[in-house]
């Protein structure tokens, strides 16, 4: 199984019954960072589900400079961007076009 078939797996699959559609788990996250943002910086701006899907890919990205061989870090970002499509799949009803 290549990067994308296992990513494609774990969001069609495990990740998305155990925590649900991106849109609402990464949104709950996007209202957590929010407020931790706004409490330590003061900061007036709120994130979005997009956001914790860009971040987090962001977050592989730096674990890879790291360590370059680590795949599952790529099937990660993998995941996040098919998370981020899912998300502007429900929120600008793309699936149609």
């Amino acid at each position: 199984m290549n990067i994308l078939d296992k990513a494609a797996d774990v969001t069609q699959n495990a990740r998305q019954s155990a925590y649900g559609h991106p849109v609402d788990n990464h949104g709950n996250t996007a209202l957590l960072w929010s407020a931790y943002l706004e409490r330590r910086l003061g900061t007036g701006f709120a994130l979005s589900s997009l956001d914790v899907c860009y971040m987090m890919i962001l977050l592989k990205v730096s674990r890879l400079a790291n360590d370059p061989t680590q795949l599952d870090s790529l099937v990660d970002i993998a995941g996040y961007a098919r998370n981020a499509e899912m998300i502007l799949d429900e929120v600008l009803d793309l699936e149609d076009e």
